[in-house]
């Protein structure tokens, strides 16, 4: 198919033996689910001997991983705080990279009440350092700012796709839900909608990017101010119908990843609708 499918974080049924992320690996092969973003959100603490053994599951049984780095990363902090959040991002790559993933997925941090356009160079600067060492250390992972669902945090869709234009090697992780809910109005919500938002991504990245896309999807509960907090799609009034028919159309591929509650539910439903919609992966 077009996308793998899969979970942020192991998914709910992973059986206490082997647990851990291997045990993640194989229930989502169990499940017929191919990807599993890792969820290091609170800190890595992982050694290589594991690292080596989620590698050899995840390849073992055709599992697409990606890693989403702690949750206190901040590409905007002051000059006393940037070089702990720049740890957290690198630990994630380092040992995701080890571990056999691809792409790392992460929050880029707040405006702390200025403007886009005056933030975005520090950052762009910083995440091109990043990747200036990451690269000398032989690490080709792909480093994603994930789209975020309050108007106050860094992380808007141009936001995402500004850092992707200026440097080869970072790319945006869109968080449909999170753009559903940043406005904060039910806006983003459309074929309409969701066109404009893959067309600014191809233009600014090119149409080819849209082939290796790195989705989070889920329902989402917001107030004025934006997200609150994640819901099962069923749950929601996110359009998913809409959001899938419009991936369809720009022929999109790439990884869609569930950060519902009910996590590989409504992955599966995602899947399912997905094959209803494109005619893949049916018999």
């Amino acid at each position: 198919m077009s996308f793998r499918f899969g979970t942020v974080g192991s998914p709910l049924s992973t059986p206490k033996k082997p647990g851990g992320s291997v045990g993640a690996v194989l229930r989502l092969a169990e499940l017929e689910l191919s990807a599993l973003e890792l969820g290091w959100v609170r800190s890595v603490r992982v050694s290589e001997e594991t690292c080596a053994a989620i590698q050899s599951a995840a390849a073992e049984n055709d599992v697409a991983l990606s890693v989403h780095a702690p949750y206190y990363i901040n590409l905007n902090a002051d000059a006393e705080e940037w070089p702990k959040s720049r740890q957290r991002l690198m630990d994630a790559a380092h040992f995701g990279n080890l571990a056999g993933a691809t792409d790392i997925i992460f929050h880029p941090g707040s405006y702390f009440g200025q403007p886009a356009a005056e933030v975005l160079p520090l950052v762009i600067e910083r995440l091109a350092g990043c990747l200036d060492d990451l690269r000398a250390a032989g690490n080709p992972v792909i480093l994603r700012p994930e789209t975020m669902g309050k108007s106050a945090m860094l992380g808007s869709l141009d936001d995402t796709l500004a850092m992707g234009k200026a440097l080869p090697g970072v790319e945006p992780c869109l968080d449909f839900a999170h753009l559903h809910a940043r406005p904060g109005d039910g806006s983003m919500n459309s074929v309409e909608e969701w066109r404009g938002s893959l067309e600014a991504y191809a233009q600014a990245l090119g149409s080819e990017s849209l082939k290796n896309l790195h989705i989070h999807l889920s329902g989402i509960e917001y107030t004025p101010k934006g997200e609150k907090e994640h819901l099962p799609i069923r749950e929601s009034d996110f359009n998913l119908a809409a959001l899938l028919s419009v991936l369809l159309e720009f022929e999109c591929g790439g990884r869609i990843v569930c950060e519902s509650p009910v996590l590989e539910e409504d992955a599966l439903v995602i899947r399912q609708k997905w094959q209803e919609a494109s005619g893949e992966g049916q018999a």
